[in-house]
């Protein structure tokens, strides 16, 4: 269930919701049924996950659930592994693994550079923008390293220069 999260960024109530039938894997996607903003929508299924589910026992073969709760059941907590794997890792005791690896997810993606805030959004299934707007200093960090890539590109140019190598800078 973690690895999932931190995958698709899905949400703690999305995840145990999820029944087999909301994946479409010959499309690629992950319909989410009645999910927080309470207007169904979807994510894309990327490679990763999609191997992931393949290959995901099923305790309760018989369950609409990809991650069924007791006896085939929708779950409703999470509490006892996730309190196990806490206590081995030795992480504080208000440990949140679902959200904090939603908003890992979102913060890899928004740091990255490569998905711009409306991409990202959509991605979160945020239903307004100003709640994914948190994010928006690691899209201007992005931002700024890129820029300074530029500047180490032309740095280089003009030492090579300096050094005799006559090499034309393409405008």
């Amino acid at each position: 269930m973690m690895k999932l999260v931190l995958f698709t960024g899905l949400r703690r109530g999305e995840l145990f919701k999820l029944r087999w039938g909301h994946i479409d894997f010959e499309n690629g996607f992950i319909n989410l049924v009645n999910p927080k903003g309470e207007i169904n929508q979807k994510i894309p299924l990327n490679e990763m996950p999609r191997e992931l589910l393949i290959n995901h026992e099923r305790p309760f073969p018989a369950s609409p659930f990809v991650f069924p709760g007791k006896e085939g059941q929708q779950r409703t907590t999470i509490k006892k592994p996730v309190n196990r794997i806490r206590d081995k890792a030795g992480l504080a005791k208000d440990f949140r693994p679902l959200h904090g690896l939603r908003h890992s997810y979102a913060s890899l993606l928004a740091s990255s550079g490569r998905v711009d805030i409306y991409t990202l959004q959509k991605l979160l299934t945020h239903k307004y923008p100003r709640i994914t707007q948190r994010y928006a200093h690691l899209v201007d960090k992005a931002l700024r390293r890129g820029a300074d890539v530029n500047v180490d590109l032309i740095s280089d140019l003009i030492s090579q220069s300096k050094n005799g190598n006559k090499q034309k800078l393409k405008v």
